[in-house]
């Protein structure tokens, strides 16, 4: 047998376990590496490896997905997953900028890209109608060094850049979590994040097979039967970005009082709850603790570095703090003057290294050699360490605001006009002031049909906000503009102003 990645040797040993259950029944392992082996048999159309080449992915979560995500990197190619919910100009950048050369999707998907695929010349395949009968040939030896994956993020730049990681900064990014979280067999999870994000591709999907735990694949977040699975004790572990968390609560508070107790008590029986890929209100952590229970894992990473902090499995989950380093991460902060930071409570910006970063942006040299400093990437995002815990500040572009030679943060003002009992949702961001260099400005969505004025807000923030951090500036909107995983785009926000 071609000697292979050790996430396929691993679900090698699961044989018949399952993989993934949904209403139509369950997938094993032995079904899914079969099915990869087969589908990589088709990518590979008689050649003998794919040799890195590009393979964009669009389909919903599930089994169909991961065997071909797998089969990709069993015939030695690049994933580059797409988002389901994108326009088909955001389809025609990434796959033109990622030279990708076939695209594999489900029918539906496959039916609305055919036209751009025969325009661009790009080979589709649509797994709908793929005949998998035929016997797989033998598969290319991939070592670890080679490109695993590609995935688009948007930065400071206007386009999205692709950030190719190797399968060997995968297997990095697996292993961390496995060990700080405690994967087992045993687990099982529910998947309702998309696919074309490090959240759900590596943190649920990747972390929950390479453990030979289950997948529960949602076809998007559903409140009402995520909640029945809880309280049929579907889950032992729960991993969800914040705007679900605050989805839930309002769910559960406008439960029945005896549903509204099955349920928290249900939560309640989990071994693990996750929150990422935003800020996690303090208030949202506590009042979920208070109706569950449960006490959040707030962690923090993004897509060059996989996941660099967590509170810890054990010990103190401390909100509006994103733990400790995880394992094998270093980490750093380095001040605005260059020098490193070494004690508490004075900020920096996060710089990482370790075997989990991203080996480089995808065809931009320049953009990958500005993004490190001497071996260490620079993540753009400033925060403090407060009690051997890391507090993210924010974004050095977006959510750090300078205004009359103070540097606040954004997320800090959040947070605290999110416990304002008016108000549903917020972003803060700094507008030019001829004054104040940047002045605090609030756009909220109230609850209701509340009334909000500048006047009374700023009332109510000063016992709760040094002066020069409270608003001076005020926008009511009925909605925030937010990406595919439910997170605030600053940029949008902004826009509003011009």
């Amino acid at each position: 047998m071609t000697a292979e990645l050790p996430l396929f040797s691993r679900a090698r040993g699961q044989g018949d376990a399952v993989a993934f259950r949904t209403l139509d029944g369950t997938r094993s392992y032995r079904e899914l590496l079969d099915a990869s082996a087969r589908l990589a048999t088709v990518l590979l159309a008689g050649t003998a490896d794919l040799g890195e080449a590009r393979v964009a992915l669009l389909a919903p979560a599930g089994f169909d997905y991961v065997a071909a995500q797998w089969a990709t990197w069993r015939a030695g190619g690049v994933t580059v997953p797409l988002c389901l919910s994108a326009t088909e100009t955001e389809w025609e950048y990434t796959l033109t900028d990622s030279q990708a050369t076939v695209v594999v999707a489900d029918s539906e998907s496959a039916s609305k890209l055919a036209p751009l695929c025969a325009r661009l010349g790009v080979r589709l395949l649509d797994l709908g109608r793929i005949d998998l009968r035929a016997a797989p040939t033998a598969l290319p030896a991939v070592t670890s060094e080679r490109a695993g994956m590609i995935l688009y993020t948007s930065g400071t730049t206007s386009k999205p850049k692709g950030v190719v990681t190797t399968h060997a900064n995968i297997q990095a990014q697996i292993e961390s979590l496995v060990q700080a979280w405690e994967w087992s067999a045993s687990d099982r999870i529910p998947l309702f994040l998309p696919l074309h994000h490090i959240h759900g591709i590596i943190n649920v999907t990747s972390c929950a097979l390479w453990s030979g735990a289950l997948v529960e694949p949602f076809a998007r977040f559903d409140a009402a039967a995520i909640l029945a699975r809880i309280q049929a004790d579907a889950y032992t572990v729960f991993m969800a970005v914040p705007t679900i968390y605050v989805k839930l609560i309002q769910t559960i508070e406008a439960a029945a009082p005896a549903e509204r107790a099955e349920i928290v008590t249900a939560f309640g029986r989990l071994r693990l709850m996750v929150s990422g890929s935003a800020a996690l209100p303090a208030s949202v952590h506590e009042k979920w603790t208070a109706l569950t229970s449960q006490k959040l894992l707030e962690r923090y990473g993004m897509t060059e570095i996989g996941m660099g902090l967590s509170n810890p499995y054990h010990g103190e989950r401390r909100p509006g703090a994103v733990g400790v380093p995880l394992p094998g991460v270093e980490l750093r902060l380095k001040a605005e003057s260059g020098a490193i930071v070494a004690g508490e409570d004075e900020p920096g910006e996060i710089q990482v290294r370790g075997p989990a970063v991203f080996r480089a942006y995808w065809n931009r040299p320049e953009a990958t050699a500005e993004s490190f400093d001497g071996g260490w990437f620079r993540t753009g995002d400033m925060a403090v360490r407060e009690r051997g815990y890391y507090r993210i500040m924010g974004r050095l572009s977006v959510d750090i605001i300078k205004s009359g030679g103070y540097k606040l943060s954004a997320l800090e003002i959040e947070a605290v006009l999110l416990e304002h009992p008016d108000i549903q949702e917020c972003a803060v961001l700094g507008l030019p002031d001829d004054v104040w260099g940047e002045a605090v400005t609030a756009v909220v969505v109230p609850k209701g049909r509340s009334a909000l004025a500048l006047s009374t807000l700023r009332e109510w923030c000063k016992a709760r906000l040094a002066p020069y951090k409270i608003p001076q500036r005020l926008k009511v909107v009925e909605q925030l503009p937010r990406n595919a995983m439910g997170k605030v785009t600053k940029p949008a926000v902004r826009a509003l102003f011009t």
